[in-house]
C-alpha cells in the first residue's frame, strides 16, 4: 500500500517509521519538498521511503495521514490538494490545539465542531477518519508497550473506511476488540476534548506512556 504522511513531527515520523517496517511505501510530505527533516527521515528509513511537498505525498498515495499540527491541518490539506485527497481514505491524527495557550495548551476550538468535522467538510469527497489522537505516538504504533487491555477510537462516515483503517490499527498490533468505533464523523468531538485530560494525566504521572481502558459493567 501507497501513504502520504503529512507531517515532520514526532507523530509523523513516528507513524511512517511504522508502516515502513511492515512493508509499505510512504511518501512524507511538508510544505515543501527538501525539507531537512523529511530528508533525514527518508535516508534512514530506506528504499522504502520518500519525502516532498504535501501535494507529493497525497498524489502518490492511496491512504492519506494527517499528522501534522491540529491548527494547521486545514492550510496543509488545502496544498496537498483537493484532487489528490477525493475517494482516498484520509486519516486525522492531529489535535486542534491553540499554540501559545500555555501549558497544558488549550483546544483553539470544540464542543460543537472538530478538527475531524472540519477536514470532512473541507474535503467532502475525502473517506475521513478519526483515530489515535488520544495517544502517544510511541503507543500508537507499540500498544504492547502499555501492558493490559486499552482502547483506541474511530470515528467517521464511511464504515468502509473504518474497516481498513481498523485493519490498520491491527497490523500496529491492537486487537480488533480493543477497537471501539464511536460513529460518525461527528463524534471525533469526544476524542479531541480528551486531550485536556490526557495532558493533565501525562502530568502527574510524569510520563506519556499510558492509555485508558473501558470497562463495562456486566
Amino acid at each position: 500500500m501507497r501513504y502520504g504522511v503529512l507531517g515532520t513531527g514526532t507523530v509523523g515520523q513516528t507513524i511512517a517509521g511504522k508502516l515502513v517496517a511492515l512493508g509499505h511505501e510512504v511518501t512524507m510530505g511538508s510544505r515543501r519538498a527538501g525539507n531537512e527533516k523529511a530528508v533525514a527521515w527518508s535516508e534512514e528509513a530506506g528504499e522504502r521511503a520518500d519525502e516532498g511537498s504535501f501535494e507529493d505525498a497525497a498524489s502518490f498515495a492511496e491512504v492519506v495521514v494527517n499528522a501534522t499540527a491540529g491548527i494547521a491541518s486545514l492550510d496543509a490539506l488545502e496544498a496537498a490538494g483537493t484532487a489528490d485527497l477525493a475517494g482516498k481514505v484520509l486519516i486525522d491524527i492531529a489535535n486542534p490545539l491553540q499554540p501559545d495557550s500555555g501549558m497544558p495548551p488549550e483546544l483553539a476550538f470544540c464542543n460543537t465542531e472538530s478538527l475531524g468535522e472540519r477536514i470532512q467538510d473541507g474535503f467532502p469527497d475525502a473517506r475521513v477518519v478519526k483515530t489515535l489522537n488520544t495517544i502517544n505516538a510511541v503507543v500508537m504504533v507499540d500498544p504492547g508497550s502499555v501492558p493490559g487491555s486499552h482502547n483506541v477510537f474511530v470515528s467517521g462516515n464511511d464504515s468502509a473506511a473504518k474497516a481498513q483503517v481498523t485493519e490498520l490499527l491491527q497490523s500496529f498490533g491492537w486487537p480488533a476488540e480493543a477497537v471501539i468505533d464511536l460513529g460518525d464523523i461527528s463524534t471525533a468531538r469526544g476524542p479531541e476534548m480528551y486531550l485536556p485530560l490526557w495532558l493533565r494525566l501525562m502530568v502527574a504521572g510524569g510520563s506519556p506512556a499510558f492509555n485508558i481502558n473501558v470497562v463495562r459493567a456486566g
